[in-house]
C-alpha cells in the first residue's frame, strides 16, 4: 500500500472509535457521576494503567489542575513501572500484581476514592489486581476495556466496553484502543468537573493563569461573563490574583441602592 492508502485506511478505521464511545454513553456518564461524587467529598479519582493505557491516564490526570484549578492529588495516575513509564516503555512491569497492591496501599486509599482501571486487553495483571484490591477495600471501581468478557471488565463495579475492533497493525493498541481510552477519560473527567461546578456555561472559570496565553484567556472569559471590556477584565484580574471566578462575582455584583431617608 502507498502512504496515502495507509492513511485513508487508518482514517476509515477511526470511525469505529466514535461508534464505540456512542455505544458506551450510559456507563461513561455513570463513571463521571461517581468521579464527581468522589471529588466533592474530598476523595481522589485514581486511574490505573500500563503501557499506552497508563500514559493516556497520566495525560488526562496531568491536565486537570491547570484546566480546572484543582489540586494535583484529586486526579492521579498509577502506572505500572512507576512514573518513569510515562516516557519509557517498561513492558514487563504490567505483569506484577503485587506491585499494584503495594502501590495502592502506599497511596492510603479510602472508600471515598474511586479507582478506574484501563486496559485494552482487559486482562493486564497490574490493572486487574489494582481494581480487585481497591474493591475489596470498599472503593468504587470501574474497568475500561476494548475486549468484552475480560477479567478487568468483570472485576470492576462498572465495566465499560469500548468495542473498537481489531487494529490496523494487529495488537498495536496505541492506535484505536488508545484513542478511544483518551476520549473516554476526556468525557469522565470533564463531565465530573462540570457536575462539580467547576464550569460556568462552557467556560473554565477556575483555569490557572500560568502564562501569557492563559492570562488572555482569563480576560476573555471575564469579558464574556460580565459587561467589562478586555482591558477592564485584565486590570481586575491583575488585582485579584488572576481568579476568574472572583472577578466575575465582583463585576456582577448588583449596584448598591441609595439609602431611604
Amino acid at each position: 500500500m502507498s502512504a496515502r492508502e495507509i492513511v485513508r485506511l487508518m482514517n476509515e478505521e477511526e470511525f469505529a472509535v466514535i461508534k464505540a464511545l456512542q455505544e458506551a454513553e450510559k456507563p461513561l456518564a455513570q463513571a463521571a457521576e461517581r468521579a464527581a461524587a468522589a471529588f466533592r467529598q474530598g476523595g481522589r479519582v485514581i486511574y490505573v494503567g500500563a503501557g499506552t493505557s497508563g500514559r493516556v491516564a497520566a495525560m488526562d490526570a496531568a491536565e486537570m489542575p491547570p484546566t480546572f484549578g484543582i489540586e494535583p492529588s484529586s486526579f492521579v495516575a498509577l502506572i505500572a513501572g512507576g512514573s518513569g513509564s510515562q516516557t519509557t516503555a517498561k513492558e514487563d512491569a504490567e505483569d506484577s500484581e503485587h506491585e499494584a497492591i503495594l502501590a495502592l496501599n502506599d497511596m492510603s486509599v479510602t472508600p471515598i476514592d474511586v479507582v478506574i482501571g484501563i486496559a485494552a486487553s482487559g486482562r493486564t495483571p497490574f490493572v486487574v489486581a489494582a481494581v480487585r484490591h481497591a474493591r475489596q477495600k470498599g472503593l468504587w471501581t470501574c474497568g475500561i476495556v476494548n475486549n468484552a468478557d475480560t477479567p478487568l471488565y468483570k472485576a470492576a463495579d462498572l465495566g465499560i466496553l469500548l468495542n473498537t475492533g481489531p487494529e490496523v497493525l494487529t495488537g498495536s493498541t496505541r492506535l484505536k484502543a488508545g484513542t478511544s481510552q483518551k476520549l473516554a477519560l476526556n468525557r469522565i473527567s470533564t463531565v465530573a468537573m462540570v457536575l462539580s461546578g467547576k464550569v460556568i456555561e462552557n467556560l473554565m472559570v477556575d483555569v490557572k493563569a500560568n502564562n501569557q496565553k492563559l492570562k488572555e484567556r482569563c480576560a476573555r472569559i471575564v469579558k464574556d461573563l460580565t459587561n467589562a471590556t478586555f482591558d477592564e477584565a485584565w486590570e481586575q484580574l491583575d488585582k485579584n490574583h488572576w481568579s476568574v471566578r472572583k472577578v466575575v462575582a465582583l463585576l456582577n455584583e448588583p449596584a448598591p441602592t441609595a439609602a431611604k431617608p
